[in-house]
């Protein structure tokens, strides 16, 4: 039975469907809004594999390139690894979906969410998750939705749902958000520095449209009547749970009260379950794991009672208490701009590289191929937590962290045409024990001033966590790691003292109230505002100059239809130009030429050919030349790159000259003037005139031009000896 529900979401028509395809997965909805379309399958393994203890979801979301009709680059023409976009879509629909499956649920499930139709305007990440969403709610996996995302932006003080990639161009806020019928549970995207109200406003337009894309997906399940699988709650034994807690709860409490590092809190921790275990390997054989489920929840409620009734927290913090910030800048002696930012346990190592026109990446997808001059790249190493791990490439952690520093950064960067460098930031996570993005977002500020970038103002980051039983409710400022693992919400702000410029939010439990991420967002204000503070004190402003060692670029422009003489036949002037000067030389249609060069020479030498190759000869001036063709009546010279003109023998010397090559040979250099410019663009030049006795050149060449003139054999002679 093929079932289908349409509701009308920023001004277009949101249809699902189910019941047309992949009917044998347990559960598949296709979602169309414009003409953008995108399947989503769920499938729920019957039985839970031996022994797990824990939920494996995996979400992956795809884009087919002929959706846009395309045809994938490379050699084999067909998709292969999933790219960037692809991975941070991923992670925007398994956010908001995981916390919606119960807790007891050990199912492997997959949810496979493909773009098969895309109008290159309404991005599908978006409409993946609805999808998603709709595809458990038919499907018979125990899921406590329906979800819906949408993306808002706001143009000219308006909010828009879902805007088109065009109306994003003018948009000063790009938002991510999703929800529950009742309730946020996700949040994240950039802005232009806007306030803390203007952020609220935006999650409340979003919410509207959320609502209605929730109770569409109700009808839609209750149409196709698909009844769930009980899920039973996992039961411990009741005397196992009592003598675990009579031997472990105490201890666990006084550490919740024990100020403490990471490693030995974590030593100290490893010890008290070590200790329960043995006390209690012979009464209950073979049930270590059910021990350590039950102390994990023993420390789950003791650290949250110790935030709720007393105010303290894991390292002896108040609620609003920052860790102890230190900022160095200019560490490493031959990168274009470092800086190193510690905040507790958490430090970043950050350096800046600058580039030039061909270092921008080339973005390929369902989107127009752009490409992206500013690249921020976050790296966690296993040493970052004291652990050893299999070093590969990037994680979707590491993807996803680095694209939310990237954000943070991006809308401050100046301009290309303000500063023409393309730019790549790198963090390098040297400790983590809480919000290394955000570490990354105040190390990579201070690296772009340490670099000369002239950023307008610095950036800060804040990570905001939450502890919520019932009515009582605690705002953390600065979370530690168990702090976030323990906790209800992790929430990330970036911005400068004018505003926020990007904001990443997770939330573990429904019922979190726009007022409460109202106190969150001016809470983490404070904060932001304090970390700002101390990072002035290390570097308050971009350096006046550039690292020694980055190219220094220079523009200049220069006529469209000089484009090809600049490049030549195949290239071949614009590779000789480089060779010459050893300089970097880049040309855009629009006749912009970037020169790059570390060496400022060298720079001065490609910016020199370049003004002289675009430069109109002028009658009068003086110009070095270089003999290039030697002709019995004169020699031909280059005055500027390409341009030639003719000295005629009588004007090489004051004295008479009977043969050019007395004076001269190809590849020589001398000055001459320009001395005329005739019909036909042909250029006269003359040496004598430069020479002592020669100030009557030019009325000589005038009275020779007039005899040739007058003489049909003297024409023709003229006129064949010239190019």
């Amino acid at each position: 039975m093929v079932v289908t529900k349409e509701v009308e979401v920023g001004g277009k028509t949101f249809s699902f469907e189910t019941g047309r395809f992949a009917k044998q997965a347990d559960g598949a909805v296709m979602v169309r809004y414009a003409d953008t379309m995108v399947l989503a399958t769920v499938v729920s393994a019957k039985e839970i594999k031996e022994g797990q203890d824990y939920f494996p979801l995996q979400v992956e979301y795809r884009e087919k390139t002929s959706a846009a009709g395309k045809i994938p680059g490379g050699f084999f023409k067909r998709e292969g690894r999933p790219t960037e976009k692809e991975i941070l879509s991923s992670r925007l629909i398994d956010r908001p979906i995981r916390p919606m499956f119960p807790e007891a649920y050990f199912n492997e499930t997959q949810v496979l969410v493909t773009v098969y139709s895309s109008d290159s305007q309404h991005d599908s990440d978006v409409l993946g998750a609805c999808a998603a969403s709709a595809a458990l709610m038919v499907s018979d996996a125990p899921f406590d939705g329906p979800i819906a995302e949408v993306r808002v932006g706001r143009i000219d003080g308006q909010f828009v749902i879902n805007p088109t990639h065009d109306e994003l161009e003018h948009s000063d806020l790009d938002a991510i958000v999703a929800g529950t019928e009742t309730s946020i549970v996700m949040v994240e995207g950039e802005s232009k520095e806007i306030s803390e109200a203007d952020m609220i406003q935006a999650l409340k337009a979003a919410h509207e449209a959320i609502k209605t894309l929730c109770r569409v997906q109700v009808e839609l399940a209750r149409e196709v009547a698909k009844s769930k699988r009980p899920v039973v709650p996992k039961q411990f034994p009741e005397d196992l749970a009592s003598d675990v807690k009579r031997l472990g709860a105490t201890k666990i409490k006084e550490l919740s009260l024990t100020v403490l590092a990471k490693e030995q809190r974590a030593e100290s921790t490893a010890k008290v379950y070590e200790e329960v275990n043995q006390a209690l390997a012979e009464k209950y054989p073979e049930q270590s794991e059910t021990i350590n489920t039950i102390l994990h929840d023993l420390e789950y409620h003791a650290m949250r009672s110790t935030i709720l009734e007393q105010g303290k927290r894991l390292d002896g913090r108040g609620l609003t208490d920052i860790r102890k910030i230190t900022c160095e800048v200019g560490l490493l002696p031959r990168t274009h701009g470092s800086a190193l930012f510690t905040r507790g346990e958490t430090q970043s190592l950050t350096t800046v590289t600058l580039g030039t026109k061909r270092d921008e990446q080339t973005l390929e997808g369902l989107m127009e191929e752009t490409t992206k001059r500013f690249m921020l790249h976050y790296n966690f190493p296993p040493f970052s937590v004291g652990e050893i791990g299999r070093v590969m490439g990037p994680g979707r952690r590491e993807i996803g962290h680095g694209n939310l520093a990237e954000r943070a950064l991006k809308n401050l960067i100046p301009s290309e045409a303000e500063f023409p460098y393309t730019i790549r930031i790198v963090s390098d996570i040297l400790e983590s024990n809480g919000s290394s993005s955000m570490a990354t977002v105040c190390a990579g500020s201070l690296a772009l001033f340490d670099a000369g970038v002239p950023n307008k103002r610095p950036i800060a980051g804040i990570a905001m966590g939450l502890v919520k039983e019932g009515d009582k409710v605690a705002i953390l400022s600065d979370i530690l790691g168990n702090e976030d693992h323990l906790g209800d919400m992790d929430f990330k702000v970036a911005g400068t003292t004018e505003g926020i410029t990007a904001f990443q939010m997770d939330i573990k439990i429904q019922g979190i109230t726009l007022e409460i991420m109202e106190k969150a967002l001016a809470q983490a204000k404070v904060g932001r505002f304090h970390i700002l503070s101390v990072m002035s004190q290390s570097l308050a402003n971009p350096r006046p100059e550039l690292s020694e060692f980055a190219p220094r670029l220079q523009t200049i422009k220069i006529p469209v239809d000089m484009i090809g003489s600049l490049i030549g036949p195949g290239g071949k002037n614009i590779r000789q130009l480089v060779k010459d000067s050893g300089a970097e030389v880049n040309v855009e249609d629009d006749g912009t030429v970037t020169v790059a060069a570390v060496l400022k020479e060298s720079a001065d030498k490609a910016m020199d050919y370049i003004r002289k190759l675009t430069e109109m000869p002028e009658v009068g001036k003086v110009y070095p030349a270089t003999v290039k063709k030697i002709m019995e009546f004169g020699a031909f010279v280059e005055i500027l790159p390409g341009k030639e003109g003719l000295v005629h023998i009588s004007q090489l010397d004051t004295n008479r000259v009977e043969k050019v090559e007395d004076l001269f040979k190809v590849g020589d250099a001398l000055e001459v003037k320009l001395m005329a410019i005739d019909s036909e663009g042909r250029l006269s030049l003359s040496r004598k005139a430069l020479l002592p006795g020669g100030e009557n050149a030019h009325e000589e060449m005038k009275k020779a031009r007039e005899r040739r003139a007058s003489s049909p054999r003297d024409g023709h002679r003229s006129d064949s000896r010239r190019r």
